[in-house]
């Protein structure tokens, strides 16, 4: 029997009107902003799609376009003056940035209160110690994601591929939290024999960064697999020569699976959806002081 289709698209869709609807009762509209360093054409891309949903929520996005060789100062003093403007409920950092600017300086630069991407170290510390915190966007959409499809979290056995600060880290904590109360297993490039720890998963998230990391054959049977790869795989039958796939073979492990999110439309719609839902949060809380 194939397995259930996890649909970020309509999670999402679902979730943005409750914010939407949050935002109209606010007196003044959540600010974003978005400082985007370079001409990355991905980061460009990314940039532009979360424009369209503060729009569509009612926010106002800020928007601050640098040149690649802008200096690290100047770009942390930069970051100073929006923590210190009134109108600016979030600010966001486009990563990746330039090899001559220290990214984890950039983040450390931003007012904890104003760091709707959960990557400040403050809110991560906040989040490992179980208190109010703005958590991570993906790993928030991920959590989503598995309510969603029905699972009960409590009491299973997850297991995430990956370890990254963005992803893997967060996520497993976030899932071994009290409030959901997994049990957690982190495997990643080091780990011996992959699939003996992804076939005792009742939970298999997976953010490896590589196509046709996890097979059939490494998956329990009835098992909720989210998949947060995105990779570009070269296919001249597609009009911009190429189509994208996650790390999990879809099509074999559906088969196996009982809840899959496809790619795309899994995870990649919850990413900028949590960033809207983290900056509702921030507006409310400014305006609570």
């Amino acid at each position: 029997m194939a397995a259930k289709i996890i649909d970020g698209k309509a999670l999402a869709a679902d979730l943005r009107a409750r914010i939407a609807a949050g935002v109209a009762k606010l007196e003044r509209k959540p600010g974003l902003a978005v400082i985007l360093v370079g001409e990355n054409p991905a980061s460009v891309s990314y940039v532009t799609a979360k424009e369209k949903a503060c729009a569509e929520a009612g926010m106002v996005s800020r928007e601050i376009r640098l040149p690649a060789d802008v200096a690290e100062a100047a770009l942390v003093g930069i970051i100073r003056d929006l923590n210190a403007d009134k109108a600016i409920d979030g600010i966001l950092v486009q990563l990746p940035l330039p090899s001559h600017i220290r990214g984890q300086a950039v983040i450390d630069a931003i007012a904890p209160e104003k760091d709707v991407d959960g990557f400040t170290p403050v809110n991560l510390g906040r989040m490992m110690i179980g208190e109010e915190c703005f958590i991570p966007c993906t790993p928030h959409g991920i959590v989503k994601l598995i309510e969603f499809s029905g699972m009960d979290i409590s009491g299973r056995h997850a297991v995430v591929v990956g370890r990254s600060n963005i992803v893997g880290k967060p996520v497993a904590q976030l899932l071994a939290s009290k409030r959901l109360n997994a049990t957690v297993t982190v495997c990643h490039s080091g780990t011996r024999d992959l699939g003996a720890f992804t076939r005792e998963a009742d939970i298999l998230v997976v953010a490896a960064g590589r196509p046709g990391t996890i097979t059939a054959d490494m998956v329990k049977r009835g098992a909720t697999i989210i998949d947060v790869g995105v990779n570009r795989i070269p296919d001249p039958t597609r009009p911009k020569g190429f189509r994208l796939a996650g790390d999990v073979d879809f099509a074999a492990c559906s088969e196996v699976a009982a809840a899959i999110t496809p790619v795309p439309g899994g995870v990649g719609p919850m990413t900028i959806t949590m960033l809207l839902w983290n900056t509702l949060e921030s507006a409310r809380r400014a305006q609570r002081r």
